[in-house]
């Protein structure tokens, strides 16, 4: 009896360590950390390579996607959508999250980018030139008034108007050729590679991930600087983690993806 006795005493023994084995091992394991990252449309391409490779080196971590106009992104996050991270295409939008005190931290630029002028493959609206888009009869596809790129296509217009052997009325005409306002840029690049618009202005980048369309350079001296912006939500679950793949994507690792995509370091 006495050896069955001490037999049993053991085997509770060696459960109860085992049991405390077991949670030490779960414990020291990496937290599962699922992150909804809110990009602008013109990240998309891009983000499907980066978020793997940052998931790599990661683990543990995974990054959900949802992209969107920056604007309008922005909107959802004030009324109160769970995001984690905040990839806007603009410094305006991110800025404002961090005076409505909705971050946690300030804003990072991570990228650059630059505009460009697309048309058809087929162009049979014959564009060769970006005053072209002020001729009669071409149809410009444009998005929103809110979005980022609308912004800055408008401060294009407006340089392009000063430049030699471009009409004063360069804007004027411009904005009567406008056949649609699209919700993104995304929508835009499709709109005219479809070819239901004869040219849009766009970022290089969206021009450079396209294969339907023609991209057609801007005058150095009426391109403008796009710098994108990115912050953490405050109300994130994963604060570290979200803080961690922004430092990542702004730093060297991730800038070496954007780059492949047409992206520039930010100005």
């Amino acid at each position: 009896m006495r050896g069955t006795t001490r037999g049993a005493a053991a085997l509770l023994v060696f459960a109860i360590v085992s049991g405390c084995g077991s949670s030490a091992v779960a414990t020291a394991r990496p937290s599962q950390a699922r992150l909804v990252v809110f990009a602008a449309a013109s990240l998309s391409t891009a983000l499907a390579t980066a978020v793997p490779a940052f998931e790599q080196t990661h683990p543990g971590v995974t990054l959900t996607v949802s992209p969107g106009a920056s604007s309008a992104l922005r909107v959802q996050i004030e009324q109160g959508a769970p995001a984690d991270v905040f990839l806007s295409a603009d410094t305006v939008n991110a800025t404002a999250l961090v005076g409505e005190k909705l971050t946690n931290g300030g804003a990072t630029p991570f990228a650059g980018n630059e505009l460009t002028v697309i048309v058809p493959a087929s162009n049979r609206a014959g564009i060769t030139s970006p005053a072209d888009l002020a001729r009669p009869g071409v149809r410009v596809v444009a998005a929103g008034s809110q979005v980022p790129i609308t912004r800055y296509a408008e401060q294009v217009v407006a340089n392009l108007a000063r430049q030699p052997g471009y009409p004063a009325n360069f804007a004027a005409k411009y904005e009567s050729n406008v056949v649609s306002h699209e919700d993104d840029v995304s929508a835009v690049v499709a709109k005219v590679a479809l070819g239901e618009g004869d040219a849009a202005i766009v970022y290089v980048t969206d021009a450079k991930a396209s294969t339907e369309v023609h991209a057609i350079p801007l005058p150095a001296a009426a391109n403008v600087p796009a710098t994108y912006d990115g912050v953490v939500i405050g109300t994130s679950a994963h604060l570290a983690d979200a803080h961690a793949f922004l430092a990542w994507l702004a730093g060297p690792p991730g800038r070496s993806v954007l780059a492949r995509f047409g992206f520039l370091p930010p100005p």
